[in-house]
Parts: C-alpha cells; sequence; structure tokens
C-alpha cells in the first residue's frame, strides 16, 4: 500500500478526471450535498466505499467544510481478520473509522435460505439507517458507481419486466428527513479499479459468509454480458446510462409511480 500522502494526492491529480472532476459533478448536478448536512460515509471495505470515503474526506478537507463527515462500518458478521484489514487501512490513510456490530448474516442465513442477498440488503440499509438517525446525521452516502447503476437498470429490465434505475438521491420512506446519496453515480467502475491498483489496496475482495459457497450471482452474469457488448459496441454502457436521463415520454405505453 502506498503512503497516504500520495495516495489521497493522486486524487486530484493523478485521477481528477477520471474520478474527482465526475465525483464532483455528481454532487452538483443532484445536489447531493448541502450546507449544513451531516453526512455518514457508510464503508464495506471494498474498493468503492474506500474511494468513496477518501473523495469525501478530500472534499472535506479542502473544500468550503460546510458539512460534517464520518466514516463508520457496519459489521453485519464479517470475520475478525477482515475486519482489522480494513481498520489497518483507515488507519494508514489517516481516516477515522467506527464499527458497530449487528446480527444480520446469522438471522439472514436462518431465514433466507439459498437466495440470501435480497433480504440481507434490506436490512443493511436498515441498519444503515437506523444508525444515522442515532447520531443525529440526516444524509447516509454509499459507493454505487456508475456500473452499478447500469447492471441494475439491466437487471430490472431482464429480471423484473420494469425500467427502474438506481437514483443518486433518495429519500428514506421509513426514516423521516433521511436521505441516501450516491456521489460515485458517475464514476466508471473501471476508474475505481486502477486507483485501486495504483494505491495498493488489491487484497480487498467481497467479505459475504453467505454467498462465499456461490458459484456465479445474476449481477455477475449481467456484468460479464456489459463486458462483451461494450468491447463490441464501445460506448454502450456510457448510452445506456445517458438513456437513464434521457427518456421521451411520449414514446412510453405507460409508467408507475413509487419505483424507487
Amino acid at each position: 500500500m502506498r503512503d497516504k500522502i500520495e495516495i489521497r494526492r493522486s486524487l486530484i491529480k493523478k485521477f481528477r478526471k477520471p474520478l474527482y472532476r465526475p465525483f464532483i459533478e455528481a454532487i452538483k448536478k443532484y445536489n447531493l450535498i448541502e450546507p449544513g448536512d451531516r453526512i455518514m460515509s457508510c464503508v464495506s471495505g471494498g474498493k468503492d466505499s474506500i474511494t468513496l470515503s477518501l473523495l469525501l474526506q478530500e472534499l472535506y478537507d479542502h473544500g468550503d467544510r460546510n458539512f460534517e463527515l464520518k466514516h463508520i462500518m457496519m459489521n453485519p458478521g464479517f470475520t475478525e481478520d477482515y475486519l482489522n484489514t480494513i481498520k489497518s487501512i483507515y488507519d494508514n490513510l489517516g481516516l477515522e473509522l467506527e464499527i458497530f456490530k449487528t446480527d444480520i448474516f446469522e438471522i439472514t442465513e436462518k431465514i433466507a435460505g439459498e437466495n440470501p442477498c435480497f433480504l440481507c440488503a434490506r436490512m443493511r440499509r436498515g441498519a444503515l439507517y437506523q444508525k444515522a438517525q442515532d447520531i443525529g446525521f440526516n444524509k447516509i452516502a454509499l459507493g454505487h458507481h456508475m456500473d452499478d447503476v447500469i447492471e441494475t437498470t439491466l437487471m430490472n429490465m431482464f429480471m423484473q419486466g420494469s425500467y427502474k434505475n438506481m437514483l443518486p438521491m433518495l429519500d428514506s420512506k421509513n426514516f423521516e428527513k433521511l436521505k441516501l446519496i450516491r456521489p460515485l453515480y458517475l464514476c466508471k467502475e473501471e476508474d475505481i479499479i486502477r486507483f485501486r491498483d495504483y494505491a495498493g489496496l488489491n487484497s480487498l475482495d467481497c467479505a459475504c459468509i453467505l454467498t462465499r459457497k456461490s458459484l456465479i450471482t445474476s449481477r455477475d452474469k449481467i456484468k460479464e454480458m456489459l463486458k462483451d457488448i461494450e468491447e463490441k459496441l464501445p460506448g454502450a454502457k456510457k448510452n445506456i446510462q445517458k438513456s437513464i436521463e434521457n427518456v421521451y415520454i411520449d414514446t412510453v405505453i405507460s409508467t408507475r409511480e413509487g419505483g424507487k
């Protein structure tokens, strides 16, 4: 792992165009951060959430500093080795990390059977909202990037027969005045991977103990399909992302409310 000063400097120099600029563009375009916000940057330990932590910290340290920021990790049942690895990474990056414990993996494994991902995701999201509410914060920031947005759109089309998108910001339905924001909304996964490799965070991987025996997920299949499409039709992924904000309503047969 490179020196923390070198890593953080690289975000505004070497990776300014592919990461820092689209990060700032998303914040401005979708009004994700406003003066007085109290933002909980949610850490999973993967490349996306760590990149988000660093970008938000960079904005906080060198911007107007008109918002509060905490980096918080919800532990649904990770191994101690994984937790210690993440703690060490954040210590080396000079970022303060708070970890709180839940029993989500244990509960999900008991009641969800062979398809735990949907239930686990809902429970984890609820736990993060509850934590934000408990500490008096009004926004939680997740590390979903452009590829996540595209993949989710296609998964909804192929598997649910609906055109639903992952929004850059949405209101919580169950926690009043709480919002979820996705500041990496315009950042490409390939650029996050390049940053991860440059910073020396190569060893990080999925730490879910429920799906470690699975062969391949639906999202994996969509990701592989998109890779093939992009090779044959360069720019296709970007155009799918653009289509989310470029819908011609007069060509749509019908619409539905409440598809967040």
